[in-house]
């Protein structure tokens, strides 16, 4: 269940040995653009880049003393450099280098999830066209309502996808923004080009605008997306909770050999995984309203946002990216019945072609409102005594003068339920 379905790489991208890596990076970039513009020596730089290295564990002692995780992480560096290190962090705050190291590794960890995304929809692709042409019975609060195919439900989350492609790309664009403008963001003891050279080298863009920070509607945008694609997830996760269900056994999650479904009866298979994402779902929904909290501040800014993002930017991309890994397995190694799925379109007696009928009397001169009551009523008749409605009808000679027993029995054809199938197929490209 796990091999290619999980990634480490996103746990690692969230490390304190990933991040403060981005913020020496962000450093050096800025000095040497400093030296280019002639602020600081250029053997200073070139000294910068050379020697400016840091550990994760002295950083994190000497915070413990200070209690400022740049100004720990500044010292640790400069403890390498040497004298040279009073060139580092020239002009800037310490937002400066966490907003930019944090819009670096949320592109970073965005691009990722965008590879799990991919992944998920070519697996929906794959078992939409396999299943294209598989009748089911199509529900609608939860009671059967007409025909349509497996093929068809798994076509509606293909394309759902896409439009989560979009939004993560928009997302994705709105967090790749960088900041090096001093303290309220005026550029006050920097130039302008020190900024856009750091931020050309990280592949963001410049703000056009800050203050101290990075503005928190994008950090919002990012991880609200984030919630719609779980929630895209979850639904997904539901249908197949649905279809797993005893009585309605029409797909199954996989289950491995030497699984066990449950401590006390060794019959159980139950829908684990797919339970697993709609409450993982849940979490990212909470991350997303805190993240919406964060965007008003005080003034220029204030750090209430800095303590809930450390948790909810990490936990909503690794947990996404164990979401669409476990999705794609989820739909990969789904198991399909579609000979129950028949059987299931016949347990209400063809009252499914209930609409088939109404229009068909409608056409032949019958009022609709005399056709909807001749065909709920013995609609309700066959709920009650399970006695096809077919039979019904064609016994029924308010019916028989405006639709003949033939004309009737093509009515209840499964088939021109479904001739529509492959142009709704093109429309969503997996034609």
């Amino acid at each position: 269940m796990i091999d290619r379905y999980t990634r480490p790489q996103m746990g690692a991208l969230w490390t304190d040995e990933a991040k403060f890596s981005v913020w020496l990076e962000i450093e050096i970039l800025a000095t040497e653009a400093q030296a280019e513009l002639g602020v600081v020596p250029l053997d200073a730089a070139r000294t910068v880049r050379q020697k400016a290295k840091f550990e994760v564990e002295r950083t994190l002692a000497i915070e413990a003393e200070t209690h400022h995780d740049v100004i720990a992480f500044l010292t640790n560096v400069a403890e390498h450099v040497g004298p040279d290190s009073r060139f580092i962090h020239l002009g800037m705050t310490s937002s400066d280098v966490v907003d930019t190291g944090l819009s670096v590794q949320m592109r970073r960890a965005g691009l990722m999830l965008r590879d799990g995304l991919v992944a998920l929809r070519e697996a929906l692709g794959r078992r939409a066209r396999e299943f294209k042409h598989t009748p089911r019975i199509g529900r609608s609060h939860g009671i059967h309502a007409e025909p349509t195919t497996f093929g068809l439900t798994l076509a509606v989350w293909y394309d759902e996808a896409r439009r989560n492609l979009e939004r993560l790309d928009r997302a994705i664009e709105t967090i790749s923004v960088g900041q090096i403008s001093g303290a309220v963001g005026t550029f006050a003891h920097l130039d302008p080009a020190v900024e856009a050279h750091v931020c050309q080298a990280l592949d963001l863009a410049p703000a056009p605008v800050s203050t101290q920070i990075i503005q928190r509607d994008r950090h919002a945008e990012f991880l609200t997306t984030l919630a719609v694609i779980a929630a895209s997830i979850e639904k997904i996760a539901t249908e197949i909770r649905h279809l797993q269900r005893t009585e309605v056994l029409e797909a199954e999650e996989s289950f491995a050999p030497g699984q066990k479904g449950s401590s006390a009866m060794p019959h159980k298979r139950n829908p684990i995984i797919s339970e697993r994402l709609c409450g993982m779902a849940r979490l990212l929904r909470g991350n997303a309203l805190a993240s919406l909290e964060n965007v008003a501040l005080w003034h220029e800014r204030d750090i209430s946002h800095s303590s809930v993002e450390r948790v909810i930017v990490p936990d909503s991309c690794i947990a996404l990216d164990y979401m669409l890994a476990k999705a794609t397995w989820l739909i990969d190694k789904l198991v399909v019945y579609p000979e129950r799925m028949m059987e299931n379109l016949g347990r209400t007696h063809g009252l499914i072609f209930s609409q088939k009928v109404l229009l068909a009397l409608a056409k032949a001169g019958m009022s609709r409102e005399d056709a909807y009551s001749v065909v709920q009523r013995h609609a309700m008749q066959t709920w009650a005594d399970g006695v096809p409605l077919l039979g019904r009808l064609k016994t029924d000679p308010t019916v028989t003068e405006h639709l003949p027993a033939d004309q009737l029995d093509d009515l209840f054809d499964l088939q021109s339920e479904l001739r529509h199938v492959d142009t709704i197929f093109a429309r969503v490209g997996l034609g």
